[in-house]
């Protein structure tokens, strides 16, 4: 009964099947572009298009025109500044990661924001050094040059110092990421990132948050620890850190734990009153000049053995070329930086264009970044993407644009040339604290794994394996390690889907999965079957399977059966021992007529049934004479409802044509329902249909090929209880007649089933 209010709808139409519905409904016909058709199209050139060319290599154009200055400029020098001072403190700290000397870090914080500044389309993100890049950088740094032994051999190491050959890996190693990634986005292939999801990432980036904790307790505990990389390399560190446990400087650990108390304490005040705060408060920063001044002033490197910055050179340093042997040695370690380094600042700039409404260019950001990154590593700095904390200062301090960015990148200029000197007493350990403070966001990311696993298991096996194999086999091959187990459960999703045999909801035209409702109706010799995922060279066998599951036999051992009990009905008729009476096949014969038969030719069971030398067709479902036993077949309809696939490659047209073979050749009548255009479209391109596979088993709806069955195969009178409760909304017209119901006998034009 229909719920008090509600609305109905009621649809005249007829009883559609592909081939019907497409000889009353002319299509639009479309110019299939051909792969000649995009080449010529790809490099056709006029003024328009060079006008769009210039306009998405340089985006600066587009909104350095619609400039507001006097809205925007306060904002994005308020921003600038803030930006900056987080930009500098950051970029000291985080070159620790990559094994460098700190003031190579200020590099990083200045040259690849000044050529994303014309190229970039985010306006919101703050461009430089990300912790999981610093520490992929870092791992090939140690490995080339370790902190003890000697360095590998690479043509132009000679006459450097260890210093200056960790220079020359990092920055030729980012050279190397800027040319993959400028690669990647003159070919256009942005999409890569797709392969990349939230799950992997934040598996990854969790694991990479536990290296980067446990690379700074050197710093934290005032311990010399070397700096090893590879697989276990955090669990080696680990050891060496607690072996080392009792050198532990006292001074370095209290200044430590004051500076994460005091700057967590006031982050989270920040978060909690972001709303009342005109600007977040620099805590990074003005810790940073307090413990500067009191280091200078007691003297703590001297009194208190305290590893600090030391002295930062004044200026830039003349830029370098890459090396090329350093290229062959790390093009592996290159790639995955490239793709982590782009895909975390894509996410990063994807947030604030949706938060602020613009749209962002995937191949461009990789261009973008790659000449950020080819032209900071000829200057010395290493590989640049987006910090998440960098990148919220700029956007929650009012900035607007990638003014704003220009702005930090000058306040990190006016520190490398004139006051960089005042950082000399920084203790290392302050660095280290700040950079751990900043891992709570990613370290907070463990609270995902119940979700996970409560609302997607295949998900949390992704979570757990990336970040697992990332902390045990290092960044790059946990990354690696990860994106295999990701899409191997993608093709194990498609591989085995819930197949589910579907039935009408009494009173309508719709069809849901048998086992969810109570107030369902199945005709009889009838089944609906629901296949939700493409059909491929994978999962054909697993459908295959599971239809022969929901038929409850097997067609082609049904077939083989038939054919059988053809050979010996007719051996039996030859001899004698049976003969056709009006009343059926009758046995003259008094002894046994078990004979031997003949299965060396197997091709010819799996045969339609030939009825040829018969006095009549054989009625399988009934008894037959002589001992003879065939499985029943009580379905004599199957509909396919293919809403669900969205392709079919040339292995699983092999496979279904085959399943739907096996099916017609033992009288069950296959209906597919609801099947893309495309895919009828190649099954016709294919040579899909002959005599047995036709055309007109399509329908359009499943509930047209549904009222198509019941008027081809009218239930049982016995049933017509159950039938008068079954009204669809669709009413069934026939051209040219008036509206009547399949019910002959009823008045009602509804159609009943």
């Amino acid at each position: 009964m229909m719920r008090p209010g509600a609305k109905q709808y009621v649809v005249v139409r007829p009883v559609y099947s592909e081939e019907s519905f497409a000889e009353e409904h002319a299509k639009v016909y479309r110019h299939h572009k051909t792969m000649l058709d995009h080449v010529k199209q790809y490099f056709t050139c006029d003024a328009k298009r060079a006008k769009n060319a210039a306009l998405s290599l340089l985006p600066i154009i587009s909104w350095i025109k619609t400039y507001q200055i006097k809205e925007w400029l306060v904002n994005d020098i308020v921003s600038g500044v803030s930006t900056g001072l987080v930009a500098v403190l950051q970029g000291l700290a985080y070159c620790l990661l990559a094994s460098l000397p700190p003031w190579y870090g200020l590099f990083s914080a200045f040259f690849p924001v000044i050529i994303y500044f014309f190229l970039g389309t985010s306006r919101h993100i703050s461009v430089g050094p990300f912790p999981v890049l610093c520490l992929m950088i870092g791992s090939v740094v140690t490995r080339l040059v370790p902190d003890d032994g000697v360095a590998a051999n690479i043509t132009g190491f000679e006459d450097l110092s260890r210093d200056e050959q960790r220079v020359l890996v990092a920055s030729s190693v980012t050279f190397l990421v800027g040319l993959m990634q400028l690669a990647m986005g003159v070919l256009q292939v942005g999409f890569v990132v797709m392969y990349l999801s939230d799950t992997l990432v934040s598996g990854f980036t969790t694991a990479a948050a536990i290296h980067i904790l446990v690379s700074q307790l050197k710093f934290v505990l005032g311990q010399q620890v070397p700096g090893i990389s590879g697989p276990l390399a955090v669990i080696y560190t680990l050891e060496i850190i607690f072996n080392q446990i009792t050198s532990t400087n006292v001074c370095d650990v209290v200044i430590s734990l004051v500076i994460m108390v005091v700057v967590f304490i006031v982050k989270e005040l920040n978060d909690r009153f972001k709303s009342k705060l005109p600007v977040p408060i620099p805590i990074e920063v003005i810790m940073t000049v307090i413990a500067c001044g009191v280091s200078y002033a007691f003297d703590f490197r001297t009194r208190y053995g305290i590893d600090v910055v030391g002295y930062i050179p004044k200026g830039y340093e003349p830029p370098v070329a890459p090396n090329l042997h350093i290229f062959q040695e790390t093009a592996v370690d290159a790639f995955p930086m490239a793709i982590v380094g782009f895909a975390v600042a894509f996410s990063v700039a994807k947030v604030y264009s949706v938060k602020h409404d613009y749209t962002i260019d995937g191949n461009q950001e990789l261009i973008a970044f790659g000449v950020s990154n080819i032209f900071g590593a000829s200057f010395k700095s290493f590989a640049a993407s987006t910090a998440l904390s960098r990148s919220a200062v700029q956007e929650s301090t009012g900035g607007k644009t990638q003014v704003a960015g220009l702005l930090s990148a000058i306040i990190v200029m006016i520190i490398t040339m004139a006051i960089g000197f005042l950082l000399d007493p920084l203790p290392k350990s302050v660095l280290g604290a700040v950079v751990i403070v900043n891992l709570k966001g990613m370290l907070m990311q463990f609270r995902d794994i119940p979700y996970l696993w409560r609302r997607d298991k295949p998900d949390c096996v992704v979570w757990l394996a990336t970040c697992i194999a990332s902390i045990l086999l290092g960044l790059d091959l946990g990354l690696a390690v990860g994106l295999g187990v990701e899409l191997l459960s993608v093709v194990l999703r498609a591989q085995f889907p819930r197949c589910s045999v579907l039935a009408n909801i009494k009173g309508t035209d719709i069809y849901k999965d048998k086992k969810d409702y109570i107030d369902i109706y199945e005709p009889e010799g009838v089944k609906t079957f629901r296949i939700p995922s493409p059909i491929f060279f994978a999962n054909i066998e697993f459908f295959r399977s599971k239809l022969v599951e929901a038929l409850g036999f097997n067609p082609l051992r049904v077939l083989r059966k038939r054919n059988k009990a053809l050979r010996k009905i007719r051996k039996l008729m030859k001899k004698g021992y049976l003969q056709w009476t009006s009343t059926g096949f009758l046995s003259t014969s008094h002894g046994s007529m078990n004979e031997s038969e003949d299965e060396s030719n197997m091709e010819e069971l799996d045969l339609p049934t030939d009825f040829k030398g018969l006095p009549a067709r054989i009625d399988w479902n009934a008894e037959l004479p002589a001992n003879i036993i065939v499985p029943r077949v009580d379905i004599h309809s199957l509909i396919l409802d293919f809403a669900a696939v969205s392709f079919v490659d040339i292995s699983g047209l092999k496979g279904l044509k085959t399943a739907l073979k096996e099916l017609v050749r033992v009288e069950v009548e296959v209906y597919i329902v609801a099947c893309d255009p495309y895919i009828l479209e190649k099954l016709h391109d294919c040579g899909f249909f002959d005599d047995e596979v036709q055309p007109s088993m399509f329908f359009l709806t499943l509930h047209d090929a549904m009222l198509h069955i019941l008027e081809k195969h009218p239930q049982p009178t016995e049933k017509k209880s159950d039938l008068d409760r079954i009204t669809t909304t669709v009413t069934v017209h026939h051209p040219g007649r008036h509206v009547r119901s399949r019910d002959r006998n009823a008045p009602d034009p509804e159609t009943k089933f």
